[in-house]
């Protein structure tokens, strides 16, 4: 799982790849006012795994919402796995 690399933040406003996002919303801010109280690298690892086990369980749920409504099966699931995803790069000889 990809976490969005903060590279500054000023007057509650992120900065994301160089791009501003615009101001933190309550939810946002209060999760940084959590990680205060992180002092060592073994706490935040610690808590990305946490907050990646959130994330795989809510795209669990949803992946069985759509088996459950009929918009995904096992014919879509076998065509991804043969899916070519990789940059075709054309070599000069």
């Amino acid at each position: 799982m990809y976490i969005c690399n903060q590279k500054t933040k000023k007057n509650n406003i992120m900065e994301t790849k160089g791009k501003q996002t615009g101001p933190l919303n309550k939810a946002q801010m209060d999760i940084l006012r959590l990680l205060e109280h992180i002092k060592t690298n073994e706490e935040a690892d610690e808590l990305r795994q946490v907050i990646c086990d959130f994330y795989a369980r809510k795209a669990e749920e949803a992946m069985d919402r759509l088996w459950e409504a009929g918009l995904w099966d096992e014919e879509k699931n076998e065509a991804i796995l043969k899916e070519h995803l990789r940059t075709p790069y054309k070599y000069a000889r």
